[in-house]
């Protein structure tokens, strides 16, 4: 590993999902770090649409990964505000309940969406590309 490498600073991604049990398969399926070469991943977890707006608001995230499925408030819509409300908003995931309604990412203004059941490598895929692409770097 370079030396350049080891001194990236970490990627803050924050998790947003009703169910625990959803952002633990998104922590285990992201692992350290989502590919060979990219950040280490330093994970805030939010359960409730309050806190995710709080922390999106008011802290420096390199990603926003977001459940569709969680309620009361759906990532989709949670995505939508994020998207008209923050400045240079961080590039958006949505965990989508199934490939049909990726469409809604549309709407929803998603970077990139990701259907449930998580699949651990499509997961990783999708992060490692939207933060390689937040960095800037090509890829």
């Amino acid at each position: 590993m370079s030396d350049e490498q080891q001194e990236q600073p970490p990627a803050r991604v924050l998790v947003y999902s009703d169910d625990r049990s959803v952002r633990r398969q998104v922590l285990a399926g992201i692992g350290r770090r989502p590919e060979p070469g990219a950040p280490v991943v330093e994970f805030v977890e939010c359960a409730t649409e309050p806190m995710v707006v709080e922390r999106a608001s008011k802290g420096k995230f390199d990603l926003l990964i977001l459940d569709g499925e969680a309620v009361p408030a759906g990532g989709m819509g949670i995505a939508r505000q994020l998207k008209d409300e923050i400045f240079d908003c961080p590039p958006i995931l949505v965990l989508i309940g199934r490939p049909q309604d990726a469409w809604l990412a549309t709407w929803s203004r998603a970077d990139a969406v990701v259907p449930h059941p998580l699949e651990p490598v499509a997961l990783a895929r999708a992060v490692a590309a939207l933060l390689r692409r937040r960095a800037g770097v090509a890829g």
